[in-house]
């Protein structure tokens, strides 16, 4: 019998035995014929497969590192050869890496600099990725823990380390950490700690949808002042407990009050949400009716139907944010009215260049975050799909809302953006993203509560 550890591991259909097994799996066949197959051949072919596909990952991540940056360098030199400055060469590229990898920009900029360090100064991690004794996340690692060198002393590092060899064969991602740091220590102490000293101007807020409509809210602090809020929400925790939680109502863990109290003194409320604008997006079904069809909370995502009614009822319906008692909610019901057949807002149009503020919250709503493909931003600009200057509309259908590094990027020399006829694809705003190099990207709007696009 042939094993797979004996045949080349170049090419998919080189793999041996296991796409006829998972043939014989899909048809059923396994169970029967499993008995005249010496014991363990089948499982091991299929481990061995396992190992051959991760080091071909590996090796197309390495394949993937060099023509990044080589489509760095083509275009650097496109640009220099149509006169753009030295200063604005290169812009645009992490965001075409991006799309062409399905990415973020974000992540299509962090992708194109990881390439550039593996390919043009840690050649001995490029190797250990190419053959694969390094994976994508753990060169990452490397070239992240060495980011604060000069380019001689982590090519000097990348040498002492020389992951190539098999230096981490067996390590954990810990291991290989720790690893880094001391060798870049030793090189330049400087750095390190001149890199620590920089990072509280890292500090931020961030927040990420969790499960069953709750959310991670995490704050980057420096150690000082980290540990100094969390000693005062357990100092508040502790009084609270040892004082019977009075006034609370139902008996809170240690963890609900600090929660509660981090809350309370970040908004100045006891509910938390008083005089904060949450846009939750319903069908009038969902609301009224009691439909089981989800909501859309903007900043967060899909909620459920019953979440939504709370919300809603728990608050005054009024016409304004006026204030609110014994942390009732102020609701503001705004009617957005859809195309029935399509369930696309419908239009409204504006001769001003800046979009006016109803029309802005119009595009929030319909956009929901940042029309660039694969980008999950949060939406920070309201632009024209067509520039003004080009004689493109202040309308709904000429605008998009897009994240703040987005806007910029789709303003490139050699970018273009249009809106595509809504009749081509069932009415749903959909942009298409032109880049420099020819290819083209297209972005639908989400779909709003209640719509369920149909299929042909």
């Amino acid at each position: 019998m042939e094993r797979i550890g004996d045949k080349p591991a170049g090419a998919v259909v080189a793999l041996g035995r296991a796409p006829v097994v998972a043939d014989a799996v899909q048809r059923g066949a396994v169970p029967v014929s499993i008995g005249a197959v010496p014991a363990g051949t089948i499982s091991g072919d299929l481990i061995e497969q396992l190992r051959v596909l991760e080091e071909m990952k590996s090796a197309i991540t390495a394949l993937q590192a060099r023509v990044a940056v080589a489509f760095d360098l083509a275009r650097r030199a496109e640009q220099a050869e149509a006169g753009v400055p030295a200063s604005e060469r290169g812009s645009g590229v992490g965001a075409q890496v991006a799309l062409a990898r399905r990415e973020s920009p974000n992540r299509g900029s962090r992708l194109l600099g990881l390439a550039k360090a593996l390919v043009l100064e840690m050649p001995r991690t490029l190797a250990a990725l190419k053959s694969g004794q390094l994976n994508e996340w753990r060169a990452t690692l490397l070239v992240k823990e060495t980011a604060c060198l000069s380019v001689e002393d982590r090519c000097a590092v990348d040498e002492e380390l020389a992951p190539d060899t098999g230096t981490f064969e067996g390590k954990g991602d810990k291991a290989i950490v720790a690893a880094a740091k001391a060798a870049a220590y030793r090189r330049d102490p400087r750095s390190v700690v001149g890199r620590a000293s920089r990072a509280a101007a890292e500090r931020m807020v961030s927040l990420r949808p969790a499960p069953d409509t709750m959310t991670y809210l995490t704050a980057l602090l420096p150690v000082a002042q980290g540990v100094a809020v969390y000693a005062a929400l357990c100092q508040a925790a502790d009084s609270a407990r040892s004082s019977g939680d009075a006034g609370s109502g139902v008996v809170r863990t240690r963890g609900q009050v600090m929660a509660d109290t981090l809350v309370e003194r970040v908004t100045g409320t006891p509910g938390g949400i008083s005089g904060i604008n949450l846009d939750l997006v319903m069908t009038d079904r969902t609301l009224f009716q009691g439909d089981s069809e989800p909501a859309r909370l903007k900043g967060y995502g899909i909620v459920p139907a019953e979440w939504g009614r709370e919300i809603v009822g728990s608050g005054r319906t009024g016409k304004d944010h006026a204030g609110t008692l014994d942390a009732e909610l102020s609701v503001w019901l705004r009617r957005l009215y859809t195309a029935p057949a399509t369930g696309e807002l419908l239009s409204m149009d504006s001769k001003a260049r800046l979009f006016p503020t109803r029309l802005r919250r119009f595009i929030e709503t319909r956009d929901d975050t940042c029309r660039m493909p694969y980008c999950d931003a949060p939406i920070r600009h309201i632009d024209h799909v067509l520039p003004w200057r080009s004689g493109g509309k202040t309308n709904l259908a000429n605008g998009a809302g897009l994240c703040e590094a987005c806007n910029h990027t789709k303003e490139n020399p050699g970018w273009t953006s249009k809106t595509v006829h809504a009749d081509v694809h069932g009415g749903t705003h959909t942009l298409e993203i032109s880049t420099p190099t020819g290819h083209s990207y297209q972005s639908k709007a989400p779909p709003l509560p209640g719509h369920r696009p149909s299929r042909t």
